[in-house]
Order: structure tokens, then sequence, then C-alpha cells
């Protein structure tokens, strides 16, 4: 009895730990899991590195809201891959020295798989080289210089610094020809802020200029924060303009363009996408009409999709769409499928955007259809808008 008793023990024992240990083997078994997804849902991060404060926060306005739309419709629909994104905020004040402190942040904060950002040339160019040494992808939704490409690659050749904006060697020349082949000016005063910016959009604009035979009459620097030019502009008026091209932001921008009124200097005011902001039609008053600037994103010119986006915007924010708003949505939008796609792994999140080189692969957004040559630059066309009124409204547009 005592011998039938141990056996039935023994059975029991071995019957107990036989259907243990296949619970242990069950639970060490992998599941199929997309590479993002983990057992608990976790927040995924992405930096946004803009200026929230100071004379150009409202840029950073823009680009906040741009995100913040995309980042709240991908968690809407339950996250990338199950987990929620959550964007940290980075003010660099478009200044360099603390847009090289802020990229130190960032790229020291592992949890963080990627940068929308930054916004100004000179803030992205000090930036660039610490993402490119500690292995951070960075996409920026509207620095333009065009240095910017020399800067983005590390020793191998990878590239680490992305861009869904056109470069300003891409519009200086778009606007040379618009200002003669559909505004029909021949004589133009330059007046550019003395930046990345400023100079690169000038260098390509007057370069392309005197090629297609415009007369550029004067050219003149101002500095960042300046409230007086009228030594400048009464030299450019000297020289009997019937345009001025103003290659800087809107902060100068409308104050340049009520002062020039004010000398009597009655030209087109012409710039580019620094000046695509409703203050510079406050700061200028009614001497922002007749201003034409190039922009990246046109409503008038967008997709079905792009302008759902645009009415959901605007009903949100109570204020017209702005494009780099619509870029930075974009931007988000495809760092964000690169994570889905391939993880939070840096390495992999930049192979991923680097891959994205056809229009084929690219990243299908409200701003159109995004991908990125062997400098991690994107080919995009140009639009423009104009003052009329005291309102931003499409202009004519150039074939």
């Amino acid at each position: 009895m005592k011998k039938i008793v141990a056996l039935i023990g023994v059975v029991f024992l071995l019957l107990a730990f036989g259907c243990g240990q296949d619970k242990k083997e069950e639970a060490k078994k992998p599941t199929e899991t997309k590479t993002t997804e983990t057992k608990t849902a976790e927040n995924l991060y992405i930096a946004v590195a803009s200026p929230f404060t100071g004379d150009l926060a409202s840029y950073g306005d823009n680009i906040k809201a741009g995100v913040e739309m995309k980042v709240e419709e991908v968690n809407a629909k339950g996250g990338v891959n199950g987990n929620m994104v959550e964007a940290v905020w980075f003010d660099e004040q478009c200044a360099p020295k603390e847009a090289a402190t802020v990229a130190t942040k960032i790229a020291m904060d592992t949890r963080l798989s990627g940068i929308v950002g930054h916004l100004c040339s000179s803030a992205h160019l000090a930036a660039l080289p610490t993402y490119v040494r500690k292995g951070v992808s960075a996409i920026s939704p509207t620095a333009t210089n065009v240095t910017i490409a020399d800067k983005s690659k590390d020793k191998k050749g990878n590239v680490w610094g992305f861009r869904n904006v056109y470069t300003d060697g891409f519009q200086g020349k778009f606007l040379a020809k618009y200002v003669k082949n559909v505004l029909g000016l021949k004589r133009i005063g330059v007046f550019y802020e003395n930046n990345d910016y400023g100079i690169g959009l000038k260098d390509s604009f007057v370069g392309e200029a005197k090629r297609i035979g415009l007369s550029v009459v004067g050219e003149e620097a101002y500095v960042k924060g300046a409230q007086d030019f009228t030594p400048q502009l009464t030299k450019l008026k000297d020289g009997n303009p019937d345009g001025l091209f103003i290659s800087g932001y809107y902060t100068e921008g409308g104050l340049i363009a009520g002062q020039a009124q004010k000398l009597g200097m009655d030209v087109v005011k012409i710039g580019a996408d620094g000046l695509d902001n409703s203050d510079y039609i406050k700061l200028g008053g009614a001497a922002a009409d007749n201003s034409f600037m190039s922009v990246p994103f046109l409503v008038e010119a967008g997709s079905d999709e792009a302008k759902a986006f645009v009415a959901k915007f605007e009903k949100r924010y109570k204020r017209d769409i702005d494009w780099m708003s619509a870029n930075a949505y974009d931007a988000a939008g495809q760092l964000l499928q690169a994570i889905g796609a391939v993880g939070n792994d840096r390495t992999k999140v930049r192979e991923y955007l680097a891959n994205m080189n056809t229009k084929e692969k690219g990243y299908k957004g409200v701003t159109g259809i995004t991908f990125f040559d062997e400098n991690g630059d994107c080919v995009k066309a140009a639009f423009m808008k104009t003052v009329k009124n005291g309102k931003f409204q499409a202009a004519k547009q150039m074939n």
C-alpha cells in the first residue's frame, strides 16, 4: 500500500513539474509583434525644437500646432503600434548658441527617437553637428539654407539631417524668375538680414536675377531685431527700383514694408517663406499690400486630404493655415511612420528615412509626396501668395 501511495505521489509530482515546465516554456516563447510593440504599452517620445519664446515665437506656435495635430490624430487611432506618442518641446529661440545647447539635451535623452526641427537655418546648422555625432535623425520642416546639406552627413556618408522643405538655392532662383516673368519688374533693390537664411536666399536670388537680365540696383544688409531701416532704404531708393526684395523674416519685413512706404518707395515687395506670417501684415499695415512671397504649401493647390486638414486646423486654432504648420504636420507624420516601421532605434529610424529616396517610397502627406535625395533634401514645388486688402491670398502662379 505504501508503495502504491509513493508511486502515485511520484506521478503527481512529475505531472505537476511537467505542467509547470510547459507554462514556463510558453511564457518564454516570443510573441509575434511589430518592432515597437511591448507587452505593456509605453509612450514613444519625439523632440520638437523651435522658438517658443522671443521675437520668432509666432513661428514656433505654427510648428507646435502642426505637430500637435499629427500626434493627437495618431494617438486617437491607437498610437504607434499600441504606444501613445508624446512630443517633448525644446525652446531654442532660433538662436545658434541656444540651439547647440538644446541639441545636446536632445541627443543625451535616449527616450527621444528623433526630432522635428530646427526652424531657423542658423539654429539648425548649429545643432546638426551634435545630431550627426550622436546619431539621431532630425527632420526640419522649415530650414532652407543651402549649406545645411554639407553638415547633414557623418564620416561614412550617412545622412542624419533631413528636411521636407525646398532649399534657398531653389526658391531664390524661382523668385527671380517670378519677378521677371510674372510681375514684369526690371529694377530690384535687395535688402537682406545678415544671417545664414538671409544671405543664402539673397545670393541665390541675386545670382539668378543677374543671369536672366534683371537689374539689381543695390544690396543692403540689416541685423535681427533692428527697428530703424531708414538709412539703408534711403540708399536703395536712390537706385529707383520698381521692386524691393526682402530676404529675411516677417518680424523685420513688416517694419521694412511700412518704412519704405513712408519714404515714398512705391514698389512691389517680394520675399520668400520667411515673410509668410500674419504678423507681417500686422506690422506692415497697409504697406503690406502688394507683397508677394514663395511658400511650399498653398491651400488652393492642395489635395482633398490637404483641404480637409486645413478645415480641421482652422476650426481648432481659429486662424488661417500657414505653410509651416502644414510642413510640421507632415514632418511629424514622416518621423512617426519610420518609428512605426522599424521601432525607436535611432540608427534604424535613420536608415528608414534615408531609404525614402524615390517618389514611390515617399511619404504621402498634406503637402504632397516627400522623398529625400542623397543629401537628405527634398524636391517640391513652390507656390506664390500675395497680400491684398490686408489679407493673404493665392497669387498668379508661374507655369
